[in-house]
């Protein structure tokens, strides 16, 4: 059963050659912190090019909650006038973060060292999120949690009335746990410090500077320190989003495996703390081409042009999971279109997103006739040659938008169909999902 709506099945058929120019969605981690900050600025934000996903449209929804005035003027074109850092009022109803645990986890943040009290709670699949990852560090600022046992939603955050600047080591890399202190931070007297060993996304600190704050990067034997000065007031700013490397990731893969395919995806984010999956592809061998590298709202971008050809296993190494952690679902069903075997480590991080994703791949390639192995830190897939997937199951999306897109981009290339039990959850992310692959060439639908 769907948290999002009727279960929807999908399935993914073989066809010809995809064609054309893949318009993906804004980045849908640039979209929940623009406006987040929009908010927490003094003055009206515009923001072009926003992810219009339900994901994204759940923190809009909390962002008015919390007293900011959050406006659509067309497509990807809103407006954020904020109340500035401190002044976020008491919701009168509880904040429903949907299936979003970047949402959540950041909201918490921005609001913890505020004197409100905020009840926060998400569907069936974010209700199973752990969030003490966040509610411990928010602790050390004053802010208080009570939330079912394993620290999961609903759940109360009392933010602190008289907040204290905190230095927190990062004990995971997680540029949600970074993000929700970096943010927590904004309305601490003095400096807060973030401490992380393994580099993370860093939209945050890159639009957190943009927006006026002060805010250093050194990076040191220990690992990247991040020093924020607490109670600055944060300027209005333009935002264009780039779009997102994540979702672009799906038509890219199907290109690479519908034979004879073509595309075009322009403007895609280039962010080296995102970049992991396109240095993956490189390396098994994938034909594609980084074009007109610029710079838009802040991010290098550039246009990508993919074509199929033969991909080969590779060893994809820990120290590169945070820049992809997204991305090893559908990095899995290119592995098993490859030849050889490819090896994921440092992939532990997957078992606690949306759906324990290590576990939700496994069992839907087996399904489809791959074989695949398994530790707690590790998946491994045996490349079966590109086009010789047997396919032909029903996967479980487990409520996971990245699951289903991934599944149904393996049927694409699987001797015979591949469904979903439920595509409802794509449109979290990528509402445009099905209407864009079926524009390329794509046999896919409800």
């Amino acid at each position: 059963m769907s948290g999002h709506a009727t279960p929807i099945p999908m399935t993914a058929r073989r066809g010809g050659a995809l064609r054309g120019v893949a318009q993906v969605p804004g980045d849908k981690s640039i979209s929940h912190r623009a406006l987040i900050l929009g908010a927490l600025s003094v003055g009206e934000t515009r923001i072009s090019g926003l992810l219009e996903g339900q994901d994204v449209l759940d923190t809009a929804a909390a962002m008015q909650g919390f007293g900011a005035e959050v406006t659509q003027d067309g497509p990807g074109a809103w407006r954020v006038h904020g109340v500035g850092v401190g002044g976020f009022a008491e919701p009168e109803r509880v904040i429903d973060c949907g299936n979003s645990g970047t949402g959540v986890r950041l909201i918490m943040g921005a609001m913890a060292t505020s004197p409100i009290t905020v009840c926060f709670t998400g569907d069936a699949s974010l209700v199973k999120r752990p969030m003490a990852r966040i509610t411990d560090p928010l602790a050390l600022f004053g802010a208080r949690a009570y939330g079912r046992a394993g620290g999961r939603l609903p759940m109360v955050l009392v933010g602190a009335a008289d907040p204290v600047p905190v230095r927190y080591s990062v004990p995971v890399p997680s540029a949600q746990v970074k993000s929700a202190v970096l943010l927590a931070g904004l309305n601490a007297p003095g400096e807060t410090v973030v401490i992380e060993r393994e580099a993370t996304r860093d939209h945050t600190e890159r639009m957190l500077a943009g927006f006026g704050a002060r805010i250093t990067t050194e990076v040191t034997d220990k690992g990247r320190v991040i020093t924020l000065v607490g109670r600055p007031e944060l300027r209005p700013q333009a935002v264009a989003v780039p779009r997102d490397p994540s979702s672009a990731a799906f038509p890219v893969a199907a290109a690479l495996l519908a034979e004879g395919s073509e595309i075009t995806v322009p403007g895609v984010s280039q962010n080296p703390t995102r970049n992991g999956f396109y240095t993956t592809l490189v390396e098994m061998g994938a034909d594609i081409a980084f074009e007109n590298p610029r710079e838009e709202g802040g991010e290098p971008v550039a246009d990508l042009r993919v074509r199929y050809g033969a991909l080969k296993g590779v060893e994809v190494p820990p120290e590169r999971a945070a820049s992809m952690i997204d991305e090893y679902p559908v990095l899995s069903v290119l592995a098993a279109n490859a030849e050889g075997v490819t090896v994921m480590r440092g992939v532990k991080e997957l078992r606690v997103k949306e759906s324990d994703r290590i576990d939700a791949m496994a069992r839907g390639l087996e399904a489809c006739g791959v074989r695949v192995e398994e530790t707690e830190d590790t998946f491994t897939v045996h490349g079966m040659g590109a086009g010789n997937v047997p396919g032909g199951a029903t996967c479980e999306s487990h409520l996971d938008h990245r699951v289903a897109m991934a599944f149904l981009c393996l049927g694409l290339a699987s001797r015979a169909p591949v469904s979903v039990d439920d595509g409802s959850p794509i449109a979290t992310s990528f509402p445009a999902f099905e209407a864009l692959m079926r524009g390329l060439g794509a046999d896919v639908g409800g």
